[in-house]
């Protein structure tokens, strides 16, 4: 079968959507599949992997992403020659899927990974939170109805988009995590970083912007080492909002306390991890966390705040545990996995038993059934003698 992944950006961008694509299309070629992805950048950027078709766009700045409404020439034959299309945003590359295939008859999945409207009051503060609401029922709704499937990866995602008034059956089909990686991991030397034995040692790993509430994440933290001179916070990854998170930092005093470690090898990950005691995230803006879910893999309990993606992974009380957002509520359950070290460690192995849900083997396998089924349908079309002339057609005048 050849799938194309159509993504608004790709390597060397790092992101959690990034990450998913690399994943299922390593896999799927694993099982003979031949996937392609199709995203904008340099057109120079060179790493290797087969198969990336990138077309030309003006960067957005240092983002990773680039602006573009069309592929180049290439790119949209060798698009109309895919037997399933998967597309991973709605806007850009959502439009380009449904302008290029439909007229093929090929059908498109699109998988929903993000809290646009979150993002759109994280990065647009200017815009009534009315309007970017407008303006996502405006949109969801009808673009959702105009692919073949919908997918969510998780059930409250579900739910956020069908209050957006998306009416279009959704799957719900988890992102799948290379989970091996993490169950045989060895931890990190603490001492390398500055870490002691007998540390207490948090973690939080993700994109360093205002979306992710890393202010309540601080500031819960602050409360509990005031109390307890053992506790660690270590932060990886990076972001917009990181200079502004290592100054609130100095100024509540928790520079000797909190380790701002940049990015990391992503294949290192699993060893950090392993090294700590529990996994801390504040965010409300997760779709399907796939940091929370390599975390319990690598055997860490995780606390969190009551909100989709989050609370569809971590079960309270059982993995982890779950708060408001309110960083007093958040601050009390963190003293809880700091003070309760039976309780730490059976709360850790409770969210390794659970992550096996979320392996990509058994993941890739649902969504390869979807595009089977979808392909399936979309045979009798092509074989039509009226699609054949128009495809003709089509390629003639193109």
């Amino acid at each position: 079968m050849r799938i194309g992944m159509m993504v608004d950006a790709y390597k060397p961008h790092v992101s959690g959507i990034t990450n998913y694509v690399d994943v299922n299309k390593r896999h799927l070629e694993r099982a003979g599949h031949e996937v392609y992805v199709f995203t904008f950048g340099d057109l120079e950027y060179r790493d290797g992997e087969a198969r990336v078709i990138r077309s030309p766009g003006l960067p957005l700045q240092n983002t990773g992403f680039y602006l573009s409404f069309r592929y180049n020439h290439e790119a949209k034959r060798l698009l109309q020659n895919m037997d399933i299309i998967h597309v991973h945003h709605p806007f850009l590359s959502g439009r380009l899927a449904l302008r290029y295939a439909r007229p093929f008859q090929i059908p498109v999945i699109f998988t929903n990974h993000t809290r646009y409207d979150l993002y759109a009051q994280a990065y647009l503060p200017l815009m009534p939170e009315e309007l970017s609401d407008s303006l996502l029922k405006a949109y969801m709704p009808n673009f959702c109805q105009a692919v073949n499937l919908v997918v969510s990866p998780s059930a409250g995602m579900k739910k956020v988009l069908q209050g957006l008034g998306v009416t279009s059956p959704i799957e719900v089909v988890p992102n799948g995590v290379e989970l091996d990686r993490y169950y045989e991991a060895q931890p990190l030397l603490r001492a390398d970083f500055g870490f002691g034995a007998e540390d207490i040692l948090l973690i939080y790993v993700g994109r360093l912007g205002p979306e992710k509430n890393l202010v309540l994440l601080l500031r819960a933290f602050n409360g509990v080492s005031q109390a307890f001179d053992h506790v660690r916070l270590l932060i990886l990854g990076d972001g917009p909002a990181r200079a502004d998170m290592e100054a609130l930092a100095s100024e509540l005093g928790l520079s000797a306390r909190v380790r701002f470690e940049g990015m990391v090898p992503y294949d290192k990950l699993p060893a950090y991890l392993c090294m700590c005691d529990a996994f801390v995230t504040a965010s409300v803006t997760e779709v399907h966390p796939l940091s929370v879910i390599e975390a319990m893999g690598a055997g860490l309990p995780v606390l969190g705040i009551h909100s989709p993606g989050v609370s569809d992974t971590v079960e309270d009380g059982l993995t982890g545990f779950l708060t408001q957002e309110d960083a007093a509520a958040f601050a009390v359950k963190m003293t809880r996995l700091v003070t309760e070290s039976d309780l730490r460690r059976k709360m850790g192995a409770a969210a390794r038993q659970a992550s096996s849900v979320f392996a990509i083997e058994r993941t890739m396998q649902v969504m390869l059934g979807h595009y089977e089924r979808l392909a399936r349908e979309a045979e009798p079309r092509h074989r039509g003698l009226r699609f054949r002339i128009r495809t003709f057609l089509e390629r003639f005048y193109q």
